[in-house]
């Protein structure tokens, strides 16, 4: 059974319907843990499948972002490596970088997907055509989505939406060919 065989028939078409998929961070592409060294510097652990399904759902077609609340230069090196251009870091309030990320790309809120962990998200999961909460996001997040992810930040949640928005959208077998040639 697939991911997309777990939904109702409204999170399927919502899925279906994705253009956009913008990120928060810390909590969804890490696991949360923030270290930082004596000399005040930041490291983040990224899950590698994660960064791959990003590369695959953004070769289908569908745009990829970052809204943050931290400023990192972690952030910006490994979105750069993943060929993510829409990165918007510092967002205290997060609203007017969506707001400005659907101008600029010509994606209405219905088409677009938020992924969050915590309550400062709720604004743009509030928005978002699908609004998916990570498995260990706050409880408060958790119930005001459409779709949970059956992994937490960092292990694999992005992933799991990618594929399941590639799915939806019936470009999932073609993200998958290259990799199941002989």
């Amino acid at each position: 059974m697939s991911l997309l065989d777990t939904l109702d028939p409204d999170t399927r078409r919502r899925a279906a319907g994705i253009r956009l998929v913008a990120f928060d961070v810390d909590g969804v592409l890490t696991d949360g843990s923030l270290f930082i060294g004596d000399g005040g510097e930041e490291y983040k652990a990224f899950h590698s499948r994660d960064g791959h399904g990003m590369k695959m759902l953004q070769a289908t077609g569908v745009e990829l972002a970052i809204i943050t609340g931290r400023q990192s230069e972690v952030v910006r090196h490994r979105m750069e490596s993943l060929g993510i251009t829409h990165v918007h870091q510092g967002c205290l309030d997060k609203r007017p970088a969506f707001e400005s990320l659907l101008a600029e790309t010509g994606i209405a809120a219905e088409e677009a997907a938020y992924v969050g962990d915590d309550v400062v998200d709720l604004p743009l999961l509030r928005r978002a055509g699908l609004a998916v909460a990570v498995a260990d996001a706050a409880e408060a997040v958790r119930h005001r989505v459409h779709w949970v992810t059956p992994s937490g930040g960092g292990r694999g949640a992005a992933r799991e939406l990618c594929e399941l928005i590639m799915e939806a959208r019936g470009t999932l077998d073609a993200a998958l060919a290259p990799y199941l040639e002989s």
